[in-house]
This record gives structure tokens, C-alpha cells and sequence, in this order.
């Protein structure tokens, strides 16, 4: 197992409601999660304990992609949520576990976000850049109130 990991922490002006539901929502999911420059393809997604998902990011400048699944390990709502990341792609060996903390505060959530495992082949600085670009959609997700009238 690699020893590559990651730590990421935000404040974002929304309920944890709001926040946990960009996680547990497939077609959320599937527009915050990629960073800028890529898509995503939810292919499979139950969200529950025990439950499984599977899904490519595609560069949308060369069209090629990775692939990627794992299965949902612990979830608390609007608390925390705790999943396994395995690549389809054997140069990319071994197992992530990436750990989601929700919490209540007095401007929104506080989010911290912890991944362990991330595959040697891929600087953890890379993947930290990553996900500032993927946390930072999801504030622009989350974030905005608007009214359905």
C-alpha cells in the first residue's frame, strides 16, 4: 500500500444537509467531483453501507480516460461518509480509502477530507490540486439559494 495521502478542510456556506446530499446524489456527484478539464460518467452508484459505485473521469482535451469503483464503507447522513477508490487501471495499484467529515457551524458546514493509499504513480500533490478544483465546484454547487419561483 502506498503511503501517499491527503488532507483537504473548507468551511462552505450550506447546511450539511445540502453538502452530504452532493455526495449521496448521482447526478451531483457526477458534475463537482471532476476536476476542471475533465468528465464524469457515473456508471453504477448505491449509496448505502455495503453499497458499491463505478465511474470514469474523461479528458475532455484527449478524450481518454480512467476508470475507477469501491464500495461504500460507513455512512452517517450529514456526517460522514467513509468509501474504498480502486483504479481499473493495473498501473495504478492498490486501494484508497477516502473519509468525509460533515460538520455544523455557525456559517454552514466545515468539510475535512482525508484520502490514504493514493497509487505512488500519482504525486499526492496532483491529486491535492485535484480536489481544491473539485471542492471548489462543489461550492459552487452547494453554495447558491435559489428559489424555485
Amino acid at each position: 500500500m502506498s503511503n501517499n495521502s491527503l488532507t483537504l478542510h473548507r468551511v462552505l456556506k450550506a447546511s450539511p444537509e445540502k453538502v452530504f446530499r452532493a455526495f449521496s446524489d448521482q447526478k451531483a456527484l457526477s458534475w463537482w467531483i471532476p476536476p476542471y478539464g475533465f468528465l464524469c460518467e457515473v456508471h453504477q452508484m448505491e449509496f448505502k453501507e455495503g453499497g458499491s459505485y463505478k465511474m470514469s473521469f474523461i479528458n475532455f482535451s484527449t478524450g481518454n480516460g480512467h476508470s475507477f469503483g469501491g464500495k461504500y464503507l460507513e455512512i452517517k447522513p450529514n456526517e460522514f461518509i467513509k468509501n474504498t477508490d480502486t483504479f481499473d487501471d493495473p498501473n495504478l495499484p492498490g486501494e484508497m480509502i477516502t473519509y468525509v467529515w460533515l460538520k455544523k457551524v455557525s456559517c454552514g458546514t466545515e468539510i475535512k477530507i482525508t484520502q490514504e493509499g493514493i497509487p505512488s504513480a500519482i504525486p499526492s500533490e496532483m491529486c491535492y490540486l485535484g480536489w481544491q478544483e473539485s471542492l471548489d465546484k462543489l461550492k459552487k454547487l452547494v453554495e447558491p439559494e435559489i428559489p424555485d419561483a
